[in-house]
């Protein structure tokens, strides 16, 4: 990869909660105001979640995720969105695929493509091939690009089965997600196994889960890579658990590791001519997705 990094901001995710940590965007409000905070400290890409604005809980539904999407957009025209079409919670293809329906300047560049089922330490994420292929399927039609999300392994091997069938096209972008209970663990010979299997000049991130967060995103930030951060993944600062994080701690901390490391962050914009997004700017996700 450049001397450039990617930073992938994940603000919410499905898991935390307010009685967790206050420190958590749950409302539609909360969020814009996290990603704009997070656009001032510099971010490449956010991947988004929402959230039942009375119930708190995680929601499918697209009328939510294109309020988010109008609010993040007023003030940054060029950040790449990626959408969760998480298994956690949501078995159905047409409720997981649902904010892949939204057009125009509410479009987003990308949805999340995790590439196998998995189990947590107390929940699961159901990722039948069926499942899969349809989201990967649904996307190309709507010209959305995958965020291909891989806890090990095999699933970028799946990633690369897609590709043989047609379902994805380069260039492809790969969140290497470490330390999960039932998958790759956060050391550097599970990371290794799972770059060197990525296809040729695909762009990737490294994240660490828990308390893996900081050291995934050291290693990736001293190795080349790219980094994943943000409250969806640890809602600790550090490591003892006696300081909760807010998003803007961990993504400050990314930029004093970046600098210390000599790398300078990847723009929305660098990002989206290496993945052959739209430009931006009332223009978004990938024209002609069938043809690249």
């Amino acid at each position: 990869m450049s001397n450039a990094f990617i930073l992938n901001f994940t603000p919410t995710g499905m898991i935390p909660t307010k009685e967790l940590t206050p420190n958590v965007p749950i409302s539609v409000s909360e969020i814009i105001e996290d990603v704009k905070c997070a656009n001032e400290i510099g971010i490449t890409m956010v991947h988004l979640h929402a959230r039942d604005p009375i119930t708190g809980v995680p929601t499918y539904k697209k009328e939510i995720y294109s309020k988010i999407i109008k609010g993040i957009r007023a003030f940054a025209p060029e950040l790449v969105i990626c959408v969760s079409l998480s298994g956690r919670d949501f078995s159905e293809l047409l409720q997981r695929g649902d904010p892949l329906f939204l057009e125009n300047d509410l479009k987003p560049d990308m949805g999340s493509l995790t590439l196998s089922s998995l189990n947590f330490n107390k929940t699961e994420s159901i990722n039948s091939p069926d499942i899969i292929n349809n989201l990967a399927k649904l996307m190309q039609d709507k010209g959305i690009v995958p965020e291909l999300e891989a806890f090990d392994i095999g699933m970028i091997n799946y990633a690369k089965y897609l590709e043989k069938k047609g379902l994805i096209q380069a260039p492809f972008y790969f969140n290497l997600l470490l330390g999960n209970i039932s998958c790759a663990q956060a050391n550097l010979l599970h990371a290794g196994m799972m770059l060197n299997d990525l296809p040729k000049d695909a762009l990737w991130s490294l994240a660490g889960i828990g308390n893996a967060q900081l050291k995934m995103n050291s290693i990736s930030l001293a190795i080349g890579g790219g980094v994943r951060v943000g409250i969806e993944d640890n809602i600790w600062f550090d490591n003892a658990r006696t300081k909760l994080a807010s998003n803007s701690d961990l993504l400050k901390r990314v930029h004093t590791l970046a600098n210390a490391n000599g790398r300078a962050l990847m723009t929305p914009r660098e990002f989206r001519i290496k993945m052959n997004l739209n430009s931006g700017n009332g223009s978004y996700g990938r024209h002609n997705l069938k043809n690249n």
